[in-house]
């Protein structure tokens, strides 16, 4: 018999998971209450609500949030919105101080719901949550939470290891490889162990690390594969689980991230507000390596909005921190390869936004013998893009022809919408180089028409 119109389905899964955590109506409503003083708010719910929810009546978004925080604490797992059948959506969503259901909703998402999240749409309102993050109440929740299982060094160090393999592996085959393999691993094994139970405060922060390390590379994937909403959403994620592992040097790292994204999306002004505020962050704390990074981003950033004497103190203050001794280089900057290779690739970079073409030209050619070609071949082929850019600027059209074939060399099998797109915006140049004869450009266009990417 069908249902009237005023009647609500059943929550089923709800109850279900209230079963599961062996809990009454009259715990949970409890368990809720305590979530919600913990973040300022005070409720009034009771098993009377509590049963309603279960009849049907969903409870609001914030409210939605505290029970699954609740029965999370009671199962020692993260416990999700769409499991307890209370989501509006399947687009993952930052929770704000749910980084591990976020964590979770968003690996999960990367392979039940792929094409909606690499659909997700970067917005530039989001990308200040760094520098207005307010970290204490989240430490607090996450800190309340007391899983069942043990983590200790060998399951933080399996963490490091899936990244490092998955990492190489996108530096030669490009983000699209192992995304869903990598995602679904993120969203069932390393989010979880966030919850689990730790000997030190140590441990905990290398837990935490380790694992904002891997959302990271997710990040840097969904990057690679153009997927510009996904990507911002793991970032961001990196940068709340970064600072309750390291909140100076490695949440400066995370938010290097951010403003690198912003960058290449040509949000300069965020790009420089976000380094400025990760350099403030990271001073003090940063080894010269790492530290160089976040100067060489501050430099490009500085140039893209047209300050030239900013960009130049960067760029030298990055060549300083890369020659000091000093701490050893932490692995969530080690991922991004060779620092002296960064540093000359985007010297480069800054230096062709500055217009300097010969300055541009020579840090290209450095930054071939700082990129091992069999480590990071997608490397090597963004340099040769670039490179060839640059020598067409200076009217040398065979060479830059020449760089370009170097770079297709390096293309097939990769997938890399960052390389597509290089090659992609030659087209106008190659179609230029044609009308006027010039020889190789017709080769070099038949070429890219049926490369393999």
């Amino acid at each position: 018999m069908p249902r009237a119109p005023d009647q609500r389905a059943p929550n089923h899964r709800l109850r279900d998971a209230i079963t599961g955590a062996g809990l009454g109506y009259d715990g949970v409503a409890r368990a809720v209450v305590r979530v919600a003083a913990e973040n300022g708010e005070v409720l009034r719910t009771n098993k009377s609500a509590v049963a309603h929810w279960v009849a049907g009546v969903a409870p609001v978004e914030r409210t939605a949030l505290y029970l699954a925080e609740a029965l999370s604490r009671r199962t020692g797992r993260p416990v999700t919105l769409t499991e307890l059948g209370l989501a509006a959506s399947s687009e993952p969503r930052l929770a704000g101080a749910q980084p591990i259901e976020t964590a979770t909703l968003l690996g999960r998402a990367d392979v039940e719901h792929r094409s909606y999240l690499a659909a997700a749409v970067y917005t530039a309102s989001d990308v200040a949550m760094p520098l207005n993050y307010d970290a204490e109440p989240v430490s607090r929740l996450l800190r309340a939470r007391t899983g069942n299982a043990r983590v200790g060094a060998a399951e933080i160090m399996v963490v490091r290891h899936i990244t490092g393999a998955f990492g190489a592996a996108d530096e030669v085959l490009g983000g699209g490889h192992g995304l869903s393999t990598v995602a679904t691993y993120f969203a069932d094994t390393a989010a979880p162990l966030l919850i689990g139970r730790f000997a030190s405060g140590t441990v905990r922060g290398d837990a935490y690390a380790a694992v904002a390390e891997l959302a990271w590379l997710l990040g840097w994937k969904h990057h690679d594969l153009g997927e510009e909403g996904a990507a911002q959403r793991y970032y961001m994620l990196g940068f709340q689980l970064a600072v309750e592992a390291d909140p100076d040097a490695h949440a400066a790292w995370m938010m290097r991230a951010v403003a690198h994204q912003a960058l290449s999306l040509d949000q300069h002004q965020h790009s420089r507000d976000l380094i400025q505020a990760a350099l403030r962050r990271a001073q003090g704390h940063a080894d010269g390596a790492t530290e160089a990074l976040l100067h060489i981003t501050h430099a490009r950033a500085q140039a893209a909005l047209g300050d030239k004497p900013s960009a130049a103190r960067a760029l030298l203050a990055a060549e300083d921190a890369l020659t000091r001794g000093g701490d050893r280089q932490p692995s969530y900057s080690l991922l991004m390869g060779p620092a002296a290779g960064t540093v000359d690739s985007h010297t480069a970079r800054t230096l062709t936004e500055l217009g300097d073409h010969r300055g541009t030209e020579l840090r290209h050619r450095a930054a071939f013998t700082s990129w091992d070609q069999k480590a990071f071949p997608r490397v090597h082929l963004l340099t040769h893009m670039d490179l060839g850019d640059c020598l067409a600027a200076q009217a040398r059209s065979d060479e830059a022809i020449a760089s370009w074939n170097n770079a297709l060399d390096l293309a097939e099998g990769m997938a890399s919408a960052r390389t597509r797109s290089a090659l992609t915006s030659i087209g106008p140049t190659l179609a230029l180089y044609q009308r006027r004869k010039v020889p190789g450009a017709a080769r070099l266009a038949q070429r890219i028409r049926h490369a393999p990417i």
